[in-house]
C-alpha cells in the first residue's frame, strides 16, 4: 500500500476506533460519562504519530460537529462541542499530541508520564469548559467532572502504551 494511501487508511481506522469507544459509555451523576474514548486517543497518538494522529482525532471532532452521532451516548453537533462536556473534546487534540511525542520514546516510565501530561491538559480544558458553560468554581467542578474519572484515565494510557507496543509487532504505521 502506498504511503499516502497507508495514512488515509489508518487515518479513517482510529478515527473510527475514537467513535466506537465512545459509545462504550457508562452515564455519570456529573453528566460527565465515563468512556473508553481516553483509551482510544492514547492509543491513536502512540500508534500514529503527531500529524497523522491529530488529523485522527480532528476528524473525528469535526464529523460530530457536522451531526454524525460519534460522541458518547451517540451525541452530535455544535450543541455538544460547545456544552458542558465539549472541553474535553477539544481536549483530545493536546492529549493526542502529547501522546504522540510519547510514541518513541524509550524509557517506559517518562512515556507514559508524557501520555499522562497530555491527559491531565485535557482534564483542564473539560473543567475550564464545565465552570463556564454551568457557571461553577474550579475545585467544586475539578472535584465533580475530573477527580472520578482519573484513575480510570491513568490506567488508560497505561494500557494504551502496552497495547501500542503490541500493535506496532503487527502493524507498520510509518
Amino acid at each position: 500500500m502506498a504511503s499516502r494511501t497507508k495514512q488515509l487508511a489508518y487515518t479513517g481506522m482510529f478515527t473510527a476506533i475514537i467513535a466506537v469507544m465512545s459509545q462504550l459509555a457508562i452515564p455519570m451523576p456529573s453528566g460527565v460519562p465515563a468512556t473508553l474514548q481516553t483509551l482510544a486517543i492514547a492509543i491513536t497518538g502512540l500508534m500514529l504519530g503527531v500529524r497523522t494522529g491529530t488529523i485522527s482525532v480532528g476528524l473525528y471532532i469535526t464529523i460530530g460537529a457536522i451531526g454524525l452521532p460519534v460522541f458518547s451516548a451517540f451525541r452530535s453537533g455544535f450543541g455538544t462541542l460547545f456544552g458542558v462536556t465539549g472541553g474535553f473534546i477539544f481536549g483530545f487534540i493536546p492529549f493526542v499530541i502529547l501522546c504522540a511525542l510519547a510514541r518513541n520514546m524509550k524509557n517506559k516510565i517518562v512515556a507514559v508520564s508524557v501520555c499522562v501530561a497530555g491527559l491531565m491538559l485535557c482534564h483542564l480544558t473539560g473543567i475550564i469548559q464545565f465552570m463556564i458553560v454551568s457557571n461553577t468554581a474550579f475545585i467544586p467542578t475539578a472535584l465533580t467532572v475530573s477527580l472520578p474519572y482519573l484513575l480510570k484515565d491513568v490506567i488508560s494510557c497505561i494500557l494504551a502504551y502496552i497495547i501500542s507496543i503490541q500493535l506496532k509487532k503487527v502493524i507498520t504505521v510509518d
